[in-house]
């Protein structure tokens, strides 16, 4: 069974890859990941090559093999339904639920995953939006949507998933319902700068920095005969 180090590695470079469309993830884009240098990066990814996780080409970065994928994708599934839990049962707000979930993630079996899932009624997705892979380890298909930076002012945006990693964004956003399921209105968009959406009940709106409204993923609403709202 992989080592603690090994899952985290191979869970950041399946995130990585998911977030660029499956491209290769360099060992500079984990060492900024992880919190690593990148001489530790480096030479994790040829341990992981070595052991038949990774397929690595130096200065090319590396991809998941289909052993590494498996072991990445049954640790997401974990922390996914780890967080679902806390947050459904023990009250986690969703801006410390990922701390916790990563603590746990690598000492549940099969077995106690899938009791999670029956007891949660099989979630699709987590607190954040982001999808749990099934037991056989299918990720379910959902539209990811798009970062809040691509949408034109007055239109209406579904949020369907938050980066889960910042807790001190999460914890602004959260104050500010910017969390997933919830209808915002785009009020205005400087480029590269401000976007200011109005979440709903609230008389105030909110301006985002660009780096932070990157980080945030909806869809745009339509009405009955495809028009943006």
């Amino acid at each position: 069974m992989p080592s603690t180090v090994i899952e985290d590695y191979l869970k950041a470079i399946y995130e990585l890859q998911t977030e660029y469309n499956g491209a290769r993830v360099r060992t500079s884009q984990i060492a900024d990941y992880l919190g690593v240098t990148a001489p530790t990066a480096t030479s994790m990814f040829s341990t992981l090559e070595s052991n038949g996780f990774v397929e690595y080409e130096k200065y090319n970065g590396a991809v998941l093999s289909e052993e590494g994928e498996r072991v990445a994708l049954r640790l997401v599934r974990n922390h996914r339904l780890l967080e679902t839990y806390l947050t459904a049962e023990f009250g986690y707000r969703l801006s410390d639920v990922h701390d916790e979930a990563d603590r746990l993630e690598h000492h549940i079996s099969d077995r106690f995953a899938a009791c999670l899932a029956d007891e949660l009624g099989d979630p699709t997705t987590d607190p954040h939006g982001a999808p749990i892979p099934t037991s056989s380890l299918d990720v379910p298909e959902r539209p990811r949507g798009e970062k809040l930076s691509a949408f034109d002012e007055g239109e209406t945006v579904v949020v369907l998933e938050v980066d889960d990693r910042d807790e001190e964004l999460l914890e602004y956003l959260s104050s500010r319902q910017v969390v997933p399921e919830t209808e915002l209105t785009i009020e205005s968009v400087a480029p590269f700068g401000m976007i200011t959406v109005r979440p709903p009940g609230h008389d105030d709106s909110v301006s985002l920095p660009d780096d932070v409204a990157r980080l945030v993923r909806g869809t745009s609403v339509m009405d009955s005969d495809g028009t943006h709202i």
